[in-house]
């Protein structure tokens, strides 16, 4: 079912990035001196549907860049709470081991009442049988 539904998004993804690059390849021209705009010294030509391409991609690697940074506080506090879990769970397995290997012990037992669990008249607090 995953892989339906991502190549259900992935194809017609993929035919408009074709659709797009055939109806924008003309060649741009993209200037990086800011003082000379009639005869740029660094200057790359390129096709169009290139240059925006390549900013989304660097859009998208900035924006979860960010995103990354952002969420280091929550990063840093799970990987202390699984240590936290860790040692717990090693505390538990050391009592665990210290315990003695068997609960069932009938001499510590209370003696059964007589006459059942309520009592000799077989009666609850409020006076009902069962």
């Amino acid at each position: 079912m995953r892989k339906f539904l991502t190549g259900l998004v992935l194809i017609p993804l993929g035919l408009i990035f074709i659709v797009f690059a055939v109806a924008n390849r003309h060649l741009v021209t993209v200037s990086f001196d800011p003082f000379n705009s009639a005869d740029p010294s660094v200057s790359v030509r390129l096709p169009l549907f290139v240059l925006i391409i390549a900013v989304a991609i660097l859009g998208v690697v900035a924006g979860s860049s960010a995103t990354w940074f952002r969420q280091r506080r929550w990063r840093r506090a799970a990987r202390q709470h699984e240590a936290d879990a860790r040692q717990a769970r090693s505390q538990l397995a050391d009592l665990r081991a210290a315990a003695p290997a068997s609960r069932y012990d009938p001499q510590r037992l209370p003696a059964p009442q007589p006459g059942g669990f309520y009592g000799p008249s077989g009666r609850d607090k409020q006076g009902a049988t069962l």
